[in-house]
């Protein structure tokens, strides 16, 4: 899977995302653009987005939910920033050059 699949043509369904992408183009298509849209559709703009970064980068998904859920220890505030570093690392992996 590669970032070049994007959102929104043909083909772009990403690992079981497809249900909140649905909706959330259900719901841009529902309401004009403005404010009123941007609050009607923030719920299901932040689940597709989680979704998506979640497929695209499993295991450093789960290593900040489970370091990352509370303040904790002072090793477990780095290992919750070294997790989200390698978050931010799979993510630019997976982007298309310039």
């Amino acid at each position: 899977m590669t970032a070049a699949t994007g959102i929104g043509g043909a083909g772009s369904e990403i690992g079981g995302c497809e249900r909140l992408q649905r909706a959330l183009g259900d719901c841009h298509r529902r309401l004009p653009p403005g404010p009123a849209r941007e609050s009607a559709c923030r719920h299901l703009n932040r689940a597709l987005a989680e979704c998506l970064v979640s497929a695209a980068c499993p295991d450093e998904c789960e290593a900040i939910r489970s370091l990352c859920s509370s303040a904790g220890t002072a090793l477990k505030r780095s290992q919750c920033q070294d997790a989200q570093l390698s978050l931010s690392l799979c993510l630019s992996s997976l982007q298309l050059p310039p």
